[in-house]
C-alpha cells in the first residue's frame, strides 16, 4: 500500500493544532479505579449553562490532552466541558476496555442533566457508537437504553472496515479490535456503519460536522455514514481541514461552538423545579 500523502496546508494545520501547549483543567475526578479512569472538568458558574462531554481523539491510542485547549475554549464560550480520559488501544485498552470505559463514562458523567456528546476523530466513532448502544442485541454487554442526549461528530471515523482498509494511521482499526484474528466477529459490536444498516436512525439527535478539505479521514466515510442515518444533520465547512475544528477560536472551532448552542438549545429541560412551575401555568 502506498504510503499517505497529504498537502502543505494539511501538514501545517496538523502540526499547528497539535503543538498547542496543554490546559490545566481547574477540576479533576475518577469514575473509576484505573489511572486511565480521570476526567478533566471546565465547570460554568452558570448553573443552567448546557453540558458537552467531549472525546479525545488519537486514533483510540493517545490521550486527551491535545483536547484541554478546545476544552478550555468552549468553558469560555459558556459551556460546562467534561473531557475524559479512557483506555487506550496499545496499553490497557482497545476491544473491549475502551468501550467499557467509553459507556461508563455516559452512563455515569452526565449528572441525569441533558448533554451533547461530542467527539472528534476517533473520539467521533466513539460518540457515534454510543448514540447507535440501544441498536446492539439485547445480550451486549454495552446494550442500553440511556443514550445520550444529542451527539455531535466532529470529522469522526465511522467505518472501520474502511479505516482498516485505508490504513488509517498504521492499522489503527486493526489494532483496536485486537488484530486481523479477531476483526470479523467483533465490528458488529462496535461499528457506527454496521449497526446503522437496517436501522435507519440510533433515534439520538445527531450532527455529523466535517471540513470540506478534510484530508485525514475520507469524505467517503462522511458521506457512507450519512446515507444509512436517515435523520442525520450534516455540516460541511468550506475551506476547513481536520484539525480546525479543535483550534481555538479559529473559525472552524467557533462553527462547532455554535453548532453545539443549537443542539444545547433542544435539550429537554429536567429540572423537577423547572417542570413544577411549568406544571402550574398550565
Amino acid at each position: 500500500m502506498t504510503s499517505r500523502v497529504i498537502s502543505a496546508f494539511a501538514a501545517e494545520e496538523e502540526k499547528r493544532v497539535l503543538s498547542l501547549k496543554p490546559v490545566l483543567a481547574p477540576v479533576h475526578g475518577r469514575y473509576g479505579d484505573h489511572p486511565h479512569q480521570v476526567y478533566d472538568a471546565w465547570p460554568a458558574d452558570d448553573p443552567d449553562a448546557p453540558r458537552v462531554i467531549l472525546l479525545h481523539g488519537g486514533y483510540w491510542r493517545y490521550d486527551r490532552m491535545h483536547l484541554t485547549p478546545f476544552a478550555a475554549y468552549l468553558a469560555g464560550q459558556g459551556f460546562d466541558v467534561l473531557l475524559p480520559g479512557f483506555r487506550r488501544s496499545g496499553g490497557a485498552g482497545g476491544y473491549p476496555e475502551t468501550f467499557d470505559d467509553v459507556a461508563r463514562i455516559v452512563d455515569t458523567l452526565p449528572d441525569g442533566r441533558p448533554y451533547v456528546l461530542a467527539g472528534h476523530c476517533s473520539g467521533g466513532h466513539l460518540a457515534l457508537w454510543c448514540a447507535a448502544r440501544g441498536l446492539l442485541p439485547a445480550g451486549s454487554r454495552w446494550h442500553t437504553r440511556t443514550l445520550p442526549t444529542s451527539v455531535l461528530a466532529l470529522a469522526p471515523l465511522t467505518d472501520l472496515v474502511a479505516t482498516r482498509d485505508d490504513d488509517l494511521s498504521n492499522g489503527a482499526a486493526l489494532q483496536l479490535l485486537g488484530g486481523t484474528e479477531h476483526f470479523a466477529e467483533r465490528l458488529p459490536q462496535v461499528d457506527p456503519l454496521t449497526l446503522l444498516r437496517g436501522a435507519g436512525t440510533t433515534g439520538v439527535p445527531t450532527v455529523l460536522l466535517h471540513g470540506a478539505v478534510d484530508e485525514e479521514v475520507p469524505l467517503t466515510q462522511f458521506a457512507d455514514y450519512a446515507a444509512v442515518h436517515h435523520d442525520l444533520r450534516t455540516v460541511v465547512l468550506p475551506g476547513t481541514g481536520h484539525y480546525t475544528l479543535i483550534e481555538p477560536d479559529a473559525s472552524g472551532a467557533r462553527a462547532v461552538a455554535d453548532t453545539l448552542r443549537e443542539m444545547a438549545a433542544a435539550f429537554p429541560d429536567r429540572r423537577p423545579e423547572k417542570a413544577h412551575e411549568e406544571a402550574a401555568h398550565r
